[in-house]
């Protein structure tokens, strides 16, 4: 089975702070790569998105950031753009070197310390973390402060984190995703529909997983309908991620990717793209290998479905959230 790892041209670091139960992840292309975005989630926080988007200037990025902390937690950015003009990576502009690092951050501050947020020292940390042989799933960096299911209120929610997954479409050219997943509501299981994990029943007693006890997100949400105060926990959430292959793309044909691939997104979490989430979904084209867009776009949809089952199997209980690990005893 191939590993997001496979895909060469990238390094991958995490960052956190357990006690405080927030951190970041970052991935590396120091020689640059292609990079494209898709927001599309009613409540977002991003950096320098605009200036990675077709018919702008500047088409490369140097990094990827994901954060958790918020809207502080962009600050994180300024440690890896420290980290990679000490390199001497950026675009040239005489003197000095300016790093492009595009940038999305989820909400975590109801779990943990929320007083503190993923900082420029974080940022710099993930990026001397960062290596090209092994990422680390779970509820570790951007995916440390992650939730899903919390319609009912953090104490009904599930704890997530952040998975990956690759996929070898055929003679060396690979797709993969990286996903931290911090949604509002649940993750499906996109072949059969199950619910994995999500906002969990009000009934008595603690729910197991696949007694069907989860309360579904969507039948809460149509239980609410004509009520004057709607206790949705609505400043909660976002699913943040980066497709990357090692295909090579235009800036055009990189934005598009990121749009097929978060077709993954849709299927395996439900709701998306609310008003309370502020989905984004980057993607970079590393390589030289000629592909089909539609090809590779195609896989990259299946590789965020399974990055995102990933992220929430990885899990580990923190800050008093079960994990589906736990829940599954």
């Amino acid at each position: 089975m191939a590993k997001i790892t496979d895909i060469k041209g990238i390094q991958i670091g995490h960052a956190q702070d357990f006690d405080a139960v927030t951190g970041c992840t970052v991935i590396l292309c120091e020689k640059g790569a292609v990079a494209g975005v898709v927001q599309s989630g009613g409540g977002p926080g991003t950096r320098e998105t605009d200036a990675i988007r077709p018919g702008h200037f500047v088409e490369n990025a140097h990094a990827i950031l994901l954060s958790g902390g918020s809207a502080f937690g962009l600050a994180a950015a300024d440690g890896v753009m420290r980290f990679l003009e000490e390199k001497k990576i950026g675009v040239n502009v005489g003197v000095t070197h300016v790093p492009i690092v595009p940038s999305a951050i989820l909400f975590d501050l109801m779990i943990g310390d929320a007083t503190v947020r993923p900082d420029a020292k974080m940022g710099y940390e993930a990026c001397l973390n960062a290596n090209e042989t092994d990422f680390v799933p779970g509820s570790v960096g951007a995916g440390t402060g992650c939730t899903v299911g919390k319609p009912l209120g953090m104490g009904n929610s599930v704890k997530s984190g952040i998975g990956s997954a690759c996929i070898e479409i055929g003679k060396g050219l690979f797709v993969g995703a990286i996903v931290a997943v911090n949604a509002f509501g649940d993750v499906i299981d996109a072949k059969n529909g199950e619910i994995l994990a999500g906002t969990r029943s009000l009934s008595a007693g603690p729910v197991k997983i696949g007694e069907g006890r989860f309360a579904d997100t969507r039948n809460v949400m149509k239980s609410m309908v004509g009520k004057t105060a709607v206790g949705f926990a609505s400043r909660q959430n976002t699913v943040i991620g980066c497709v990357i292959t090692n295909a090579s793309f235009s800036a055009d044909e990189t934005e598009r990717l990121a749009k097929m691939g978060h077709n993954g997104l849709v299927r395996s979490v439900r709701p998306a793209n609310t008003m309370f989430d502020g989905d984004t979904l980057f993607a970079l084209s590393v390589g030289s290998k000629k592909a089909n867009l539609n090809i590779v776009g195609t896989f990259a949809e299946q590789a965020v479905e399974e990055a995102i089952l990933d992220a929430v199997q990885s899990a580990v209980s923190l800050g008093g959230i079960p994990s589906m690990q736990d829940l599954a005893e």
